[in-house]
């Protein structure tokens, strides 16, 4: 009788993670599900994709997991903190101090220059960023040399590599990330890639991603797919290719699928 082959590996630890998710809107017959109970582990140090179809409820996870929105049923937990369980002053220290987000819009301070917009969200919260970390968050955008420029002076990949630098600055557990790249042309957005990979790579940074493009998720480490608010499938090591064959085959299975 031979013995399985021993794995040295750590077990991997999870950033954030849901447990029976369900979320609904409305009621009577404008009543809709957007997730139908998800269960999912999203594990430190990874960058992850969440794809499906539009309607598949992959913002309303993202939303929910980043204490954005409330789920109707089921658990959410970032790191050992049992979100729900939160009153309303901790849920704002976590969002300020725990977690980053990106948005495809950027949503910077129009007013502000690049760096003011960096530091606003640790202004806010009265605190002086870590130097040697800032410098490493500065060195990773490549943006040093557009710090006292405004919004309006700036490329739309180095306005979005300003949003990335404020989501990180405060040196958050897990970073969301919609649609970072929907506003950029290719160039700018695979720039913005390559850094949101680096910073997972290089720093053990947790970014999750919500995206429609298959290019886009062939830079993660995995992808989670949705279908009807249920997870159907998951992809590690992703291409563009295999990203589009799985979406172009894929259809919802009743059982969703565990982290």
């Amino acid at each position: 009788m031979s013995l399985p082959p021993h794995d040295d590996r750590p077990p991997r630890r999870a950033a954030a993670r849901v447990v029976d998710l369900v979320k609904t809107y409305g009621t009577g017959d404008a009543k809709v599900r957007a997730l139908a109970g998800v269960t999912l582990d999203l594990y430190e140090g990874e960058f992850t994709a969440i794809m499906g179809p539009s309607g598949s409820g992959k913002s309303t996870l993202m939303h929910c997991c980043a204490a954005l929105d409330q789920p109707s049923r089921g658990e959410v937990y970032v790191g050992d903190l049992n979100v729900a369980k939160l009153k309303d002053k901790a849920l704002t220290t976590l969002r300020r101090d725990r977690i980053g987000f990106v948005f495809q819009s950027f949503n910077l301070v129009p007013t502000l220059t690049a760096e003011e917009n960096i530091l606003l969200p640790l202004r806010i919260a009265r605190r002086k960023p870590d130097p040697e970390w800032y410098d490493a968050v500065l060195e990773a955008v490549a943006i040093k040399d557009r710090l006292t420029h405004r919004p309006n002076e700036l490329s739309g990949g180095q306005q979005q590599r300003v949003a990335v630098a404020r989501a990180l600055a405060s040196r958050p557990a897990i970073v969301f990330a919609d649609e970072p790249t929907g506003n950029l042309d290719s160039t700018s957005g695979a720039e913005v890639l390559t850094l949101l990979k680096k910073t997972a790579d290089e720093f053990g940074q947790t970014i999750v991603m919500v995206t429609h493009d298959p290019v886009a998720a062939s830079y993660t480490d995995r992808v989670v797919f949705l279908a009807d608010g249920l997870v159907v499938d998951e992809m590690r090591s992703p291409t563009r290719e295999s990203v589009l064959e799985r979406m172009a085959g894929m259809e919802p299975v009743a059982q969703p699928v565990g982290a």
